[in-house]
């Protein structure tokens, strides 16, 4: 009996010794299990803050007020975030009245955005400030570089250095009313006699043939220019055979009354009202008051032709480009600037904002069932930049003085001329 019981008493112990090795191997199981998991949780943390350090926020500053262009720009930036885990792009609106004086306390400041989006004309001087980054060498082996219009890139290549990318663009060409051409029995003018000849004879029971904006100020000169730059000489050439010549074309337009000298108190908005009041049988103008007229002026019969030439066909170029400011993000602003001028986004957005695609590539693509506005992808080719040159509203003052006083009548187009030149000269020097 007592045998038995001690036998009893053993086997209890060897099995209560089992289950006690095994709930301890167990524990040790789990807290093995437990150091695992925590170790993994420290590398997963670590491996987010590293992620989160070499995470570049990149800003940029643009000044479109309309609602549509915001969004468009918006749904970009949040593409290009969502495609990538190592930039985090944002933008911030200045008012277009702020936006050249916000860029000039930022440089002093040292509190500048990473890009840009500024108006063509300005680039220049930003640029030769050095405020700008030079991207020739970033963008030789670019091979989407190849198909922007000449225009648009040249408004920011500087002395052969390339200062950023163009955005969009638009440019200037001839409105027409048929009907009164037609009841002149006239045809849309190509060369400059055509448009003297078409401008007088259209002149009749209160109606003006011709009108432009020609303002003492940039809207003005933007509307000089092409007529300049089509005998061959450039921005800076007023007293050549060239520009005399243009400033002539002015001169013989009001003396024969077919272009009434009210066009220097005239904005392109005037001209237009003035067009689709049934006041001006020609006018030139941009795609933007397409809109307008259409919805204005729908039973009005009219179309649209290519600024008529002296030597070669020549617009003027509008709209903005891209621009990277010279920092230390300068390659995490060019990936996502590539990024948002490559084919696939400028054609998504391109047409919400009324604008020509400065990629031949995108706008040959463009409004193919609108004839109106294939007309200004056609001018578009012939569109050159005012300047570019550092110092470019100066002269454009200058040039915009010239015009005006042979239109008024206070200098013949020689002296107005070289009185121009002169400023550009001193300009220039």
């Amino acid at each position: 009996m007592k045998k038995i019981l001690i036998l009893t008493l053993i086997a209890a112990f060897m099995i209560s010794m089992l289950f006690l090795g095994t709930s301890c191997k167990e524990e040790v199981a789990e807290e093995e299990v437990a150091e695992e998991e925590e170790v993994a949780e420290e590398e997963e943390e670590v491996a987010e803050e590293e992620v989160a350090e070499e995470k570049t926020d990149i800003k940029i500053w643009y000044y479109w007020e309309t609602l549509m262009h915001q969004e468009s720009l918006d749904t970009v930036i949040s593409s290009f975030n969502a495609s990538q885990d190592g930039i985090t792009v944002s933008a911030d609106y200045i008012p277009f009245a702020d936006f050249k004086k916000q860029l000039s306390i930022g440089v002093a400041a040292e509190e500048l955005p990473d890009l840009v989006i500024i108006d063509n004309p300005d680039h220049a001087a930003y640029a030769a400030m050095g405020i700008f980054a030079d991207l020739t060498a970033e963008l030789s082996s670019w091979p989407d570089l190849e198909q922007y219009y000449d225009g648009p890139l040249g408004s920011l290549t500087i002395e052969g250095k390339i200062y950023g990318i163009p955005f969009g663009s638009n440019c200037l060409a001839l409105y027409y009313n048929e009907d009164m051409l037609e009841s002149a029995g006239s045809e849309v003018p190509t060369n400059w006699d055509e448009l003297k000849d078409v401008a007088e004879k259209t002149t009749t029971n209160g109606v003006v043939g011709f009108g432009i904006s020609s303002l003492p100020n940039e809207e003005g000169t933007f509307g000089f220019l092409p007529w300049l730059w089509s005998t061959g000489a450039t921005s800076f050439e007023i007293n050549s055979e060239g520009g005399i010549k243009a400033l002539t074309l002015f001169k013989d337009l009001i003396e024969s009354g077919g272009m009434s000298k009210e066009v220097i108190n005239w904005t392109q908005g005037d001209v237009m009202n003035q067009f689709i009041s049934g006041n001006l049988a020609m006018m030139v103008n941009g795609p933007w008051q397409v809109p307008t007229m259409r919805s204005e002026a729908p039973d009005l019969n009219w179309n649209v032709a290519l600024i008529p030439k002296d030597e070669v066909y020549a617009s003027d170029l509008g709209g903005e480009n891209f621009a990277i400011i010279n920092n230390e993000n300068v390659s995490k602003s060019l990936e996502f600037l590539k990024y948002a001028v490559s084919v696939e986004q400028v054609t998504e957005y391109i047409d919400k904002f009324g604008y020509i695609a400065s990629r031949k590539d995108v706008a040959e693509t463009q409004y193919t069932d609108d004839p109106i506005m294939q007309k200004f992808i056609e001018q578009m080719q012939y569109a050159l930049a005012r300047g570019p040159h550092a110092k470019w509203p100066e002269i454009s003052n200058a040039i915009s003085n010239a015009f005006n006083e042979v239109i008024t009548g206070v200098a013949d187009p020689e002296t107005a001329a070289a009185n121009a030149q002169t400023t550009i000269d001193s300009i220039l020097e």
